[in-house]
């Protein structure tokens, strides 16, 4: 299962980012290879729409969970449609690579 992890750079000591429309980096976990990749949130900087934008990139990446701190109204919504699940984590101080050891292990 992939899920995407809002960060704020792209590397596993990167701090989890809060926000999901304007987060630095979207790092994609695929639990069954393992594999992980980060792709820059070219959306970031966008004057509006920011959150449904990333939700349709999370869309053409065929990703079943989403982890971030906050979804926007209008980007829940979509990921709702498109039966994306949205989890929300308030904890700013840790890292991608911990939320993802956190993954392996549930």
């Amino acid at each position: 299962m992939k899920t995407i992890i809002t960060s704020s750079g792209n590397n596993l000591k990167s701090k989890f980012d809060l926000r999901f429309g304007r987060s630095a980096w979207l790092c994609v976990y695929d639990s069954t290879t393992k594999n992980v990749q980060f792709i820059e949130n070219e959306n970031k900087f966008i004057n509006g729409g920011a959150g449904t934008k990333t939700a349709e990139k999370v869309a053409e990446l065929n990703v079943e969970k989403v982890i971030s701190g906050d979804f926007g109204p209008k980007a829940k919504v979509l990921l709702e449609k498109l039966k994306i699940q949205m989890v929300v984590i308030h904890e700013s101080n840790t890292t991608i690579g911990d939320i993802i050891e956190k993954l392996q292990h549930q």
